[in-house]
């Protein structure tokens, strides 16, 4: 299964009505290995600040998660496995989601969502799919 599969099928899914607004499988180095069309465009130091997080877990506590140039504040996770942010408010337009990056061994999953999805819609998407590449070696 090409890894364009994995997102476009168990990223993007539909659950109870809703999908996931982007998601993407980064490699640990920033290379992207497959995204939905509507990911945004991220930085190599936003990834490189999600890989610090992970080894060295809070690091991103006072900063805050950048992805796209989007600010999530980072909310509960799993130190070194998960972590999941809340779309910070700039406005009163942006509307509110988040985000939730599951580390593998080889890879980040991430998933961005935009309400009315639930944060636990979310976190079980993107989790099973990374539990799953655990599983697997990958």
């Amino acid at each position: 299964m090409s890894w364009q599969t994995y997102v476009d099928d168990h990223l993007m899914c539909e659950i109870e009505g809703h999908h996931l607004t982007s998601a993407a499988i980064i490699g640990h180095d920033g290379s992207v290995w497959a995204q939905s069309e509507t990911f945004p465009q991220f930085k190599p130091e936003e990834i490189t600040a999600i890989m610090n997080d992970f080894n060295e877990p809070g690091t991103l506590a006072p900063t805050g998660l950048f992805l796209g140039g989007t600010k999530y504040m980072v909310i509960q996770g799993e130190p070194g496995a998960v972590i999941r942010g809340k779309k910070v408010m700039i406005s009163l337009n942006a509307g509110s989601g988040g985000v939730c990056v599951k580390k593998t061994s080889q890879a980040l999953i991430i998933g961005v969502y935009d309400e009315p999805m639930a944060p636990g819609q979310c976190n079980m998407i993107v989790e099973k799919l990374g539990d799953y590449l655990i599983d697997q070696g990958l």
